[in-house]
């Protein structure tokens, strides 16, 4: 069983910053593929960005890539999302998941567990 915390989420002008963080519980942290979805009301949760646990391989959605970075520090059992030129569009509740599978896959049916989200706010 694996237990997430999502933080850092907040209210950030367009074109600002802000990193999440996502704190994991257990001792096999590194052997978990660690993403990021986001959803709004009424809107199905979306893959934002993924991280294998075998190799540190990253993927991204199109519409975050070259602005967001995930990255995760196994020592710490954390996975962090910097996100950079923050647009409004990016507004959502942000979800931390975990993957004990082999591929880092985009499917919220893929992720075997998940944070309670945290909101990001981009105002224009």
């Amino acid at each position: 069983q694996v237990q997430l915390i999502e933080s850092g989420g907040g209210l950030v002008q367009a074109g600002g910053s802000l990193r999440l963080s996502c704190a994991a519980s257990g001792r096999t942290f590194g052997t978990y593929n660690m993403g990021w979805f986001r959803q709004n009301p009424g809107k199905e949760r979306e893959f934002v960005a993924g991280i294998r646990w075998l190799d540190s391989t990253t993927y991204y959605a199109d519409s975050v890539k070259g602005r967001f970075t995930i990255a995760r520090d196994n020592a710490k059992s954390t996975v962090y999302l910097q996100m950079n030129s923050l647009k409004p569009e990016d507004t959502a509740v942000y979800y931390c998941a975990a993957d004990s599978g082999f591929r880092v896959l985009t499917s919220v049916a893929s992720w075997d567990y998940w944070g309670q989200g945290t909101q990001v706010t981009v105002s224009s």
